[in-house]
């Protein structure tokens, strides 16, 4: 007798009951949902319904997209997708208005869409360990951008983008491809920098500083793992 075909692998089933059963209350009377560690392959429907926890957790599967649903979780504060397959982002993320935190890392990115450049309320984004070579414009819109995790990536140059961020202090950029200098002995320039107010230098550093930030935007990026300083 001829042997029966190997059926597909069925979905994983995530029902509202276990969605709901995922649920914390913390402390300060937030709501987390916290999907980490499901083994799932895709945003269960079944969440859709919980769309008003302040906080979405779906690190370490295997979700490969997002569902247009999740514009409805307008609500939350913090999503975290970090260990995922991600290979593109909806552009109804940018409709997430209240989102404080993002977490991207360690997903197969190679582009992010402009609409992130409407969370307004951003703070910190990490997208490291990804497959980007360069960031939207509109990234430069995120105006209450502390930290952005670049890490990883395919990037060759400083995003110009980060210029336009007025509250950002810190950008981790290691271990990026950046290209040696013409002169490797004329510049050294810095793969992590810091925002500071230019009264807490003294005429010597702020000169300095002004200098090195003259340079580091007229060149090209080292492979350099000192610290440098951005002024304001």
């Amino acid at each position: 007798m001829p042997k029966k075909k190997a059926s597909a692998p069925r979905a994983k089933v995530f029902t509202s009951k276990m969605a709901q059963n995922c649920v914390e209350v913390l402390t300060d009377g937030r709501q987390r949902l916290n999907l980490s560690f499901k083994d799932l392959d895709v945003v269960p429907i079944s969440i859709a319904s919980l769309f008003r926890v302040d906080e979405l957790i779906m690190s370490r599967n295997r979700i490969v997209s997002l569902p247009d649903f999740i514009r409805d979780f307008n609500n939350m504060q913090i999503l975290d997708l970090h260990s995922n397959y991600l290979e593109e982002l909806p552009t109804t993320i940018g409709l997430l208005k209240n989102l404080l935190v993002l977490n991207l890392c360690n997903n197969r990115l190679q582009q992010v869409p402009k609409e992130l450049g409407q969370l307004q309320n951003l703070r910190t984004l990490y997208l490291g360990l990804n497959q980007l070579q360069m960031l939207p414009t509109a990234i430069g819109n995120l105006k209450e951008l502390v930290y952005i995790g670049l890490s990883d990536n395919k990037f060759k140059s400083v995003p110009k983008c980060l210029e336009n961020l007025q509250k950002l202090e810190k950008v981790n950029l290691d271990r990026n491809p950046f290209p040696p200098p013409k002169d490797e002995n004329q510049f050294k320039f810095p793969r992590s920098f810091y925002l500071v107010n230019a009264c807490d230098l003294c005429k010597e550093c702020l000169h300095n500083c002004r200098t090195d930030k003259k340079k580091l935007l007229e060149a090209t990026q080292p492979k350099d793992s000192s610290i440098g300083v951005w002024l304001e």
